[in-house]
């Protein structure tokens, strides 16, 4: 898959973007699936706030909206169809969307008996997470490089200057790689904490959960993703957060921790749903 997203997005979007006119953008929105680590891994990046920013959010809304709806429609007819066992089904759901993932998942639970439909949800999610993993360091370290020298070779030769990008272009070519600037720690706690109450309220309001499970399971987000922060300090950011504080995480909840149950337990109580929708309000 991490494959896939280097030829499909990168070796034909860009160079499609280029010729329509479209300018930085194109990076944000072509250097992979447009999905959660792709906001993630540019918002650290470049800032939402950016060309590039604007194009992965493009890109995050266009298959937000349309592709749930899509994939649910194609994994439902294909489950109909009964080539293809239901868990094998479930595994290609996991694409790396939390969004798509259950949108397919839950198109193929629909026609399976409850014990199966468990079963299928449980497979979705685990190979949702392998995707998202490889996929993450995959896009980080090779799709977005590439994208970026893709840019800087190609927007000379084949870019097009429309009213559109002349009226939103920002530094030249040349430029795409300023950073943005560092947020102190007392605006990333605000975030953190203003993000998991916006998570619970998300989840009561959705799901009609709202136990001192849940609050268990925000708080031990936080302090993955504060350890997670510390350690990419501690590195002198030769490796983004996005991976410290996934690395942290799947820790907590690996048999290598002691208190990997409880962990589990607690985030269990929290949809990932919740979660992912005061994500899009934040970007």
């Amino acid at each position: 898959r991490g494959f896939g997203r280097f030829v499909g997005t990168v070796s034909l979007g860009l160079p499609g973007a280029l010729m329509l006119g479209i300018k930085r953008e194109a990076i944000g929105a072509t250097f992979s699936v447009g999905r959660e680590p792709s906001l993630a891994i540019i918002g650290e990046r470049y800032g939402m706030d950016s060309p590039e920013g604007r194009g992965v959010l493009a890109e995050y809304l266009t298959g937000t909206l349309f592709g749930a709806l899509f994939i649910a429609i194609v994994a439902g007819f294909i489950a109909s169809l009964g080539i293809f066992h239901p868990n094998s089904l479930a595994m290609g759901s996991g694409i790396g969307s939390g969004s798509m993932m259950a949108a397919a998942a839950g198109a193929i639970a629909a026609q399976q008996t409850p014990e199966v439909a468990k079963e299928v949800m449980a497979l979705a999610a685990a190979s949702n997470l392998i995707t998202t993993t490889i996929g993450t360091y995959f896009t980080l370290f090779i799709s977005l490089p590439l994208a970026v020298w893709g840019y800087r070779v190609l927007e000379p030769i084949i870019g097009r200057t429309t009213k559109a990008s002349v009226m939103t272009e920002g530094p030249s070519h040349d430029q795409v790689s300023l950073e943005v600037k560092e947020l102190g720690w007392g605006g990333k706690v605000s975030a953190w904490v203003a993000a998991g109450a916006l998570a619970l309220i998300a989840n009561y309001v959705g799901y009609k959960t709202l136990t001192p499970a849940a609050f268990g399971g925000i708080a031990v987000m936080i302090l993955a993703v504060f350890i997670g922060e510390l350690i990419c300090i501690a590195l002198r950011r030769k490796i983004p957060a996005v991976c410290t504080v996934s690395i942290v995480a799947m820790f907590m909840t690996s048999p290598a921790c002691p208190w990997a149950p409880q962990i589990a337990q607690m985030v269990g109580s929290i949809n990932m749903l919740a979660v992912i929708t005061p994500m899009l309000a934040f970007a």
